[in-house]
């Protein structure tokens, strides 16, 4: 798995979120497990225990600004729903496949993983997902965003 600037889709009860994180790693590949450390007081870790599930958004590095949409919560108003499925979120495009945590459309690859395991700890959450689904290029992957690819830096 590569290295790189992720979104993290969670849902539960109705609600839904889109966060940016730079931490996530393939765990294990029997079973297929992937962790991603979440801040312990942000919505994303709410979501996730409550809702079950998450998914990873990889995104080219030409979409370097959509990442900068998700570094906070994203607003009620912001969260389009057509017949009780979330369709967009701050104006992007997003799906739901397994856990029906929300995926970015624009993804170049993505991960929808059940959650597997929680540990706390201090500041942040690790989750580990075992991955439900997948979805990804049929042709060569293009180069994913990493966090050098941005002027953003590691704020917890």
């Amino acid at each position: 798995m590569p290295s790189g600037l992720y979104v993290v889709g969670s849902a539960a009860g109705g609600r839904a979120n889109l966060m940016t994180a730079n931490l996530a790693i393939q765990v294990a590949t029997e079973p297929k497990l992937v962790a991603v450390a979440v801040d312990a007081t942000s919505v994303t870790r709410a979501l996730i225990v409550e809702g079950g599930g998450f998914s990873l958004s990889l995104l080219a590095r030409e979409d370097r600004a959509v990442v900068r949409r998700f570094v906070k919560p994203v607003p009620e108003q912001e969260v389009v729903t057509e017949g009780g499925a979330v369709v967009s979120m701050h104006g992007e495009p997003v799906e739901a496949h397994a856990t029906g945590s929300p995926v970015l459309a624009r993804a170049v690859a993505w991960l929808d993983c059940a959650l597997w395991h929680r540990l706390e700890a201090g500041s942040h959450d690790l989750f580990v997902g075992e991955v439900v689904a997948v979805g990804g290029p049929s042709e060569e992957m293009p180069p994913v965003l990493r966090m050098e690819d941005t002027r953003m830096s590691y704020g917890g």
